[in-house]
């Protein structure tokens, strides 16, 4: 009997990888192994699925069953995954079965981080990273009239735009200055901040939440300045840790994520891993168009033919209809923004000491601009 190729989650990078290696692979065996359901859906839809009407139910693209038939695969769903077994060239699932392959592919994902909050309501913060998390929220929002968003990047932002289709007012808490700090520069920030206020968003900007305590039926986060934000309900949004525990306890290398080289090798032989849990060439880019140029790669070294993953420049949009948002963010960190206004919107340039673009930020009518400024970015792995 043939030894199956075995991917380790169900998301749009396990699926992905599957689709396109079934292009130049029909034969070879093949198994996934999920935790959850393994219904293939997209995960970005759920950060403005409720201007949409999407329910949890309608997010769903194709249930597992469908999946299977079409990749020819067998789907291990509601599968945990205990311990890789490298030497062994096994995986050990849940109950002691182990499963031999001839290559491993960890598209494991990534994990809320979760904040260290104090009070009596602290373990009833919600996150969404998945569609059960959806669901559980969606569920929740019967009623609700206010909810606090821990987290005013983009996760944080689009799920506070998203709300606002509902009738629900949001207030962002987040640290820094201006939303999306990590990719945009303050004052594209600022009018970002600006275009969402008046649309109904609320923002306690520099300020952190210390605890979330219960009052009546609904909800207080206390923040640093001991200001306290009433809500119906608390959202955390601060970010995404790769999921690198299963790796690192099998001896592979991680960092931010697992380890792998251009070609998507981990430390170990015959493992692979692509998506939000991996680190290219020291970059963890947990967006989709990096997702499918390492599912294109990683198919064709999975089908023989050594296949390094190329990054051009991807700009990321960002969902926020009451201010239309791209952003291709310098990889390297370096570079000096120069932010331009112009009627109805803002360039903002990132620019390299030698005078080159090397990221930029579109915002409002500027986004028109998009293909213009990306002809001149710089690829970010060649």
């Amino acid at each position: 009997m043939t030894v199956p190729v075995v991917i380790v989650g169900a998301g749009l990078a396990g699926y992905n990888l599957a689709r396109e290696w079934r292009k130049l692979d029909t034969e070879t065996p093949l198994v996934i192994v999920a935790r959850d359901a393994a219904d293939f859906y997209s995960k970005p839809m759920l950060s403005n699925a409720l201007a949409g009407n999407k329910t949890p139910t309608s997010l769903v693209m194709k249930p597992a069953a469908k999946m299977a038939e079409e990749l020819r695969a067998t789907v291990r769903a509601h599968t945990e995954v205990e311990a890789i077994l490298p030497e062994a060239r096994t995986i050990r699932l849940a109950g002691g079965e182990e499963l031999a392959y001839r290559d491993l592919v960890l598209a494991l994902g990534a994990d809320p981080i979760r904040l260290p909050l104090q009070g009596d309501a602290a373990d009833e913060v919600l996150s969404v990273n998945d569609l059960g998390d959806y669901a559980r929220f969606a569920e929740r929002l019967e009623g609700v009239g206010r909810v606090a968003i821990l987290g005013a990047g983009l996760i944080g932002c689009e799920f506070a735009n998203d709300l606002l289709s509902r009738g629900i007012t949001p207030t962002l808490i987040d640290p820094a200055a201006a939303p999306l700090s990590r990719l945009l520069p303050q004052r594209a920030g600022e009018l970002l901040a600006q275009r969402l206020a008046e649309a109904g968003v609320s923002f306690r900007s520099g300020a952190s939440a210390q605890a979330v305590e219960r009052a009546g039926s609904g909800y207080e986060v206390v923040l640093d300045s001991n200001e306290r934000i009433a809500a119906d309900l608390v959202l955390s949004a601060v970010g995404l840790r790769p999921r690198g525990t299963l790796a690192a306890a099998a001896g592979l290398r991680t960092a931010r994520g697992v380890v792998v080289t251009p070609t998507l090798r981990t430390s170990a032989a015959h493992v692979y891993a692509l998506g939000d849990c991996a680190e290219v060439a020291g970059l963890n880019l947990p967006f989709v168009m990096p997702i499918m140029q390492q599912a294109r790669a990683l198919a064709a070294t999975l089908a023989g033919v050594e296949t390094p993953v190329l990054y051009p420049a991807m700009p990321v949009l960002v969902k926020t209809p009451s201010c239309p948002t791209v952003v291709a963010p310098p990889v390297s960190g370096d570079g000096e923004w120069q932010c331009e206004d112009v009627e109805g919107g803002m360039i903002a340039r990132c620019v390299s000491v030698e005078g080159g673009l090397v990221g930029f930020a579109l915002l409002g009518t500027a986004t028109r601009e998009r293909q213009a400024l990306l002809a001149q970015l710089p690829a970010w792995l060649s």
